[in-house]
């Protein structure tokens, strides 16, 4: 199984306040290149993985510095392509203490989100390809896109190449547009190899209503005994768990549910003086993703991917920049002492 994996989604611009500050309350903005699809890759690069970027840009400058940014973290960009549209944008203030962040998406008609589903060619872009990665989010940009992303993992299950896919379910997204949310990702679950959901997620597309008064490990283990009935190809479900005392306190948990009925769970990790938590989710699927891709058990994977979520938290952007080094560090628990 080779080791290229490619990623397909929107790449986005953050452009985001300062600091703590509110949006504009500095005649400023910080601006990073992003995108759930873009941050994996990023970070698969970073654990010495062959990642490839498919989509769509605008031909201009935002678009080519998007690519370039990309390209210069390791990211394999020959699959892009350029088109007349704009450059999908959101603005993120970063929340404090009792004050949560908050996202606001101007990523409408993008030339992302407007290309065609004809504008890929499926069987050339996932040549030499081991899996591919894509998630909720392209699909609740509009039907082009969904249908694009449907198109995508169809197209990896005829060519063999094993899916991996990330719920990301985005109300605000899917509620700008007609779309069938359930059905949709109903339908990309069932060419899934690998998902990132949880037990939210689980019980969207499937119509059912968890135990509420469960403990969060038997609600997941249930949603994914459901979820593994309904999409045979579906062999593994990660998700992480978060808990918090403040914007800047968290504690990080991660679970792992089988085919065969393993479930594995990890407690979670405390998180104080939290730098910035976007792309936390992203730098999970990296992190599971590169245990399963290196050959790791399933129980270290999520090992590997709880402490590269973890180490996000202390970087600004939305990607992972942390290596195998770091990540192992963290999961075998080294002291904190200033490497000399």
């Amino acid at each position: 199984m080779t080791d290229r994996v490619l990623c397909f989604g929107e790449i986005l611009l953050r452009l985001a306040a300062p600091g703590r500050e509110l949006l504009l309350q500095a005649p400023r903005l910080e601006v990073y290149v992003g995108g759930a699809e873009a941050n994996v890759a990023v970070s698969l690069a970073a654990f010495g993985h062959a990642p490839a970027m498919a989509g769509v840009l605008p031909a201009n400058p935002l678009g080519r510095a998007a690519r370039d940014a990309l390209r210069g973290h390791g990211v394999d960009t020959t699959a892009l392509r350029f088109d007349e549209g704009r450059m999908g944008l959101y603005f993120y203030t970063t929340g404090a203490g009792h004050r949560p962040g908050e996202v606001l998406y101007d990523r409408a008609g993008s030339a992302f989100a407007l290309a065609p589903a004809a504008r890929y060619d499926w069987p050339a872009l996932l040549a030499g390809t081991g899996l591919l990665h894509l998630s909720g989010i392209t699909p609740a940009l509009g039907a082009a896109s969904a249908q694009a992303a449907l198109e995508a993992a169809r197209a990896a299950r005829k060519a063999g190449v094993r899916v991996s896919f990330d719920g990301n379910y985005r109300a605000k997204l899917w509620a700008a547009w007609p779309g069938d949310p359930r059905g949709t990702l109903h339908a990309l679950l069932a060419e899934t190899d690998l998902a990132f959901a949880d037990h939210r997620d689980i019980e969207l597309v499937l119509g059912i209503d968890g135990d509420a008064n469960a403990a969060a490990h038997e609600r997941f283990a249930a949603a994914a005994r459901a979820a593994f009935a309904a999409f045979p190809h579906l062999q593994r479900i990660a998700t992480t768990t978060r808990t918090q005392a403040s914007v800047d306190h968290h504690r990080l948990g991660a679970m792992l549910a089988l085919r065969d009925g393993t479930l594995h769970v990890r407690e979670g990790i405390e998180l104080g003086g939290i730098v910035d938590r976007i792309g936390a989710g992203d730098a999970f699927a990296a992190g599971v993703l590169h245990g399963v891709l290196s050959g790791m058990d399933d129980a270290a994977s999520l090992a590997f991917g709880q402490a590269a979520a973890c180490l996000k938290h202390y970087l600004p952007g939305d990607a992972n920049l942390a290596g195998v080094d770091d990540v192992m560090a963290l999961v075998n628990g080294e002291r904190l002492d200033v490497r000399r």
